[in-house]
């Protein structure tokens, strides 16, 4: 088949070799066949042999002229067997034949603008938090959680005592997630709300009606993911109930806050 395309400018060469078992005889097989000795080069314990003088072949046939020994090295080289390629041979281009940009180590890999990049990343910072006490409310005023407790914060990035925020500090996508439960009278709620808040206003919000639910409290998830500039942004969690005397319930498993920054 003709080639398609610009021809490669190199070309490598590499030769078949076969190693043989030795024994007290003269007559081996080859791996390939050859018309004739002078198509192979035959080394006996590191030595090359003369065709004709000491060996002849034909076919996969290997004869030789004295005998070998069960302790000899023997092999062979097919000087016929020759094959030209445009790929390099295997163990011939390592780091340094690489031309990309970038840290060329174990732990980057080649992409295919020919530049090295880090594979993976680390999702940090990060943090989750909770509410410890329990936290009285005031019915339909969007309400910020005082989240006092860490779980995790990997980069001392969330306020826990004092504004109860979080400010990364680092660029990026970030995946929040806020569940809050709330203790509420149900004859004359309506109601409930969880906010997620950046820079002091509403970003995300999830509402759940409960008039007349017959229950005693509620559970409200939500999540989203926010674009953070690394300088001045910050996310604040919020709750709300629009009826009577309320407050937040407290646990690390009823009303917590967290998020981390997203791969990209």
């Amino acid at each position: 088949m003709p080639f398609i395309g610009n021809q490669p400018a190199l070309s490598y060469t590499s030769f078949a070799k076969q190693d043989f078992t030795t024994s007290a005889t003269t007559s081996y097989t080859l791996d390939q066949p050859v018309a004739n000795e002078n198509e192979i080069a035959l080394f006996i314990n590191f030595v090359r042999q003369e065709p004709t003088t000491a060996y002849t072949a034909s076919g996969v046939n290997l004869n030789l002229t004295s005998a070998t020994s069960a302790s000899d090295d023997m092999y062979c080289v097919f000087l016929g067997k020759a094959v030209q390629t445009v790929n390099p041979p295997s163990g011939s281009v390592g780091i340094s034949q690489l031309s990309a940009t970038g840290t060329k180590d174990s732990t980057t890999f080649l992409r295919g603008d020919n530049t090295f990049a880090t594979a993976g990343g680390t999702m940090t910072p990060a943090f989750q938090v909770y509410l410890n006490s329990a936290q009285a409310i005031t019915s339909g005023v969007n309400t910020k959680v005082q989240f006092d407790t860490e779980v995790f914060d990997t980069d001392s990035a969330f306020d826990s005592s004092t504004n109860y925020r979080f400010t990364p500090q680092t660029a990026g996508k970030y995946f929040f997630y806020i569940t809050i439960l709330l203790d509420y009278n149900v004859s004359v709620g309506d109601r409930l709300r969880a906010i997620i808040y950046k820079n002091g206003s509403e970003h995300f919000k999830n509402t759940l009606n409960i008039r007349n639910s017959g229950a005693a409290n509620g559970n409200l998830f939500l999540t989203g993911v926010i674009e953070m500039n690394g300088t001045t942004d910050y996310v604040e969690g919020y709750g709300m109930y629009d009826g009577g005397s309320s407050q937040f319930s407290s646990g690390s498993n009823n009303t917590f806050f967290g998020g981390y920054k997203i791969i990209e």
